[in-house]
């Protein structure tokens, strides 16, 4: 076996390991997934808490049927909401409730235990914290999205 692919198998696994321990800790504390967490995220980072659908689903890296299944729970539960265009039907969007960024804020702080007790010390320094962010941008990884609340 190449060590290209026990690396490769060895990401997985992590990636794996990493989804569970946030999903566990988000759902039971706030009943979401990481990926509901992760696309609230995104709308509560985008300007006026809303995005079209293409470019959420651009986004989370989900075709646009995927970001649909993804938002339908998130809608039933009061989280989101569908938003249209006043000048292009064609255009939907999909934007944070109060409630929802309500939730959002719980669960960053939630979020943010969970990596801290990830990546903590003594386990992990900063500066391995640092390499290991720089190769995953390397695969194509990406952080926390832009926050562009502050433009709002």
């Amino acid at each position: 076996m190449s060590d290209a692919l026990d690396v490769s198998l060895r990401l997985v696994k992590a990636q794996t390991t990493l989804v569970r321990r946030f999903d566990s800790r988000l759902g039971s504390l706030y009943g979401v997934s990481l990926a509901d967490f992760m696309t609230l995220l995104h709308l509560g980072r985008a300007e006026g808490g809303r995005m079209r659908r293409v470019d959420l689903a651009q986004a989370l890296g989900l075709t646009a049927s995927g970001v649909t299944r993804g938002l339908g729970p998130l809608e039933r539960i009061g989280l989101v909401v569908r938003e249209t265009d006043a000048r292009d039907a064609r255009v939907a969007y999909a934007a944070l409730t109060d409630v929802g960024r309500e939730r959002l804020r719980d669960c960053l702080k939630a979020a943010d235990q969970v990596a801290a007790e990830v990546f903590g010390a003594p386990e992990w320094t900063a500066e391995e914290v640092a390499a290991l962010g720089g190769l995953l941008t390397r695969l194509g990884g990406t952080g926390l999205p832009e926050d562009h609340t502050a433009d709002a």
